[in-house]
């Protein structure tokens, strides 16, 4: 396993870290909490220190889950939670509904030690490693939120602060406030619109950048066909980059990664987070596993090295078929 600075906090994160928005099941079909656990604790036991988490995952269910998991593993976990998408005030900006709440994006500092204290008892910590802004809203002045943040890192409560779905006007914004450790963004090899910009500000400012949606909803995988159907509320059934016509033209992208995959006998997946940590700028990578065999394999991603010619040689390939793939958000 690799490990990065996750910028100036002193803190060292494995570079393929544990993702948990999957396994809250809200928009994934629904969770298994014996096998999310064990996925958690079998990412751990191979390398994995970087577990990500929010409370807007299932309402607080996946803080619940982890909490669980990683009692009496604590001291082995780089710990990362989220503020800013709330369901106990209706201040700030309406976001959107789960589970039959309204969740509004709000960044006050009262409630952002309130949903603290929240995640705490949730995770059964006394503090969080890596604070994170989940979304930015209008209603509250930058300088609150930052202060808030850096108040609690000042009181020990938490020991990193990071940003989260940003513009580079909004990150740059914040950063001239006060400093910041991280920012969370989509990234992957359809998604690059962060290279841009955005990768270059955290590169020249030494905020790491921690990519989510590597594999693009299992999309860069290979593992789901042109016939897979999805249902209930998993929220793959209603993105436009799962219709037919996108799935093709990733699996012809894909397929022209065969001979990488082969050479260093790795699967699809490892190959794409390998590539996605390979990228300059992009210190970390997040990824979701829903049982332990998934954990394992994402895992040993992290020490995939690619020779400089098979980075080219993806580049050519995925300039060429990755166009016009529809984003997360």
């Amino acid at each position: 396993m690799q490990y990065r600075p996750l910028g100036q906090s002193g803190i060292e994160a494995s570079i393929v870290g544990l993702g948990t928005w999957a396994i809250s099941g809200w928009m994934w079909g629904g969770t298994e909490e014996t096998a999310s656990i064990q996925a958690i604790q079998a990412s751990i036991d191979e390398g994995i220190n970087l577990i990500d988490t929010a409370p807007a995952y299932g309402l607080g269910l996946a803080e619940e889950i982890v909490g669980k998991a990683i009692a009496g593993r604590r001291q082995k976990v780089i710990l990362a939670t989220k503020c800013g998408l709330v369901w106990h005030t209706t201040r700030g900006q309406y976001h959107m509904e789960e589970g039959g709440k309204a969740v509004y994006r709000f960044l006050g500092a009262d409630s952002i030690r309130y949903e603290l204290e929240q995640s705490l008892r949730r995770l059964s910590t006394d503090h969080i490693d890596l604070y994170q802004v989940h979304w930015q809203e209008a209603t509250t002045p930058i300088e609150e939120t930052l202060g808030a943040l850096l108040d609690l890192k000042r009181e020990g409560k938490i020991r990193a602060v990071g940003m989260g779905n940003m513009t580079v006007e909004q990150l740059a914004a914040y950063n001239r406030v006060g400093p910041l450790d991280t920012d969370q963004e989509e990234y992957s090899m359809i998604n690059r619109d962060q290279e841009a910009a955005l990768l270059p500000y955290c590169r020249a400012n030494n905020i790491a950048m921690i990519a989510y949606s590597p594999l693009a909803q299992g999309l860069l995988t290979g593992k789901i066909g042109t016939d897979r159907q999805f249902s209930g509320d998993d929220l793959r059934r209603t993105y436009s980059r799962f219709d037919r016509t996108h799935r093709e033209k990733v699996a012809s992208m894909l397929a022209l990664f065969e001979p990488i995959t082969r050479s260093h006998r790795i699967t699809l997946a490892q190959l794409t987070l390998a590539w996605t940590t390979a990228q300059r700028g992009v210190t970390h990578a997040l990824v979701s596993a829903r049982n332990a065999q998934q954990a394992r394999e994402n895992a040993r991603a992290a020490d995939v090295v690619l020779s400089q010619e098979e980075l080219n040689f993806m580049e050519d390939v995925i300039r060429l078929h990755a166009v016009g793939i529809p984003h997360l958000w």
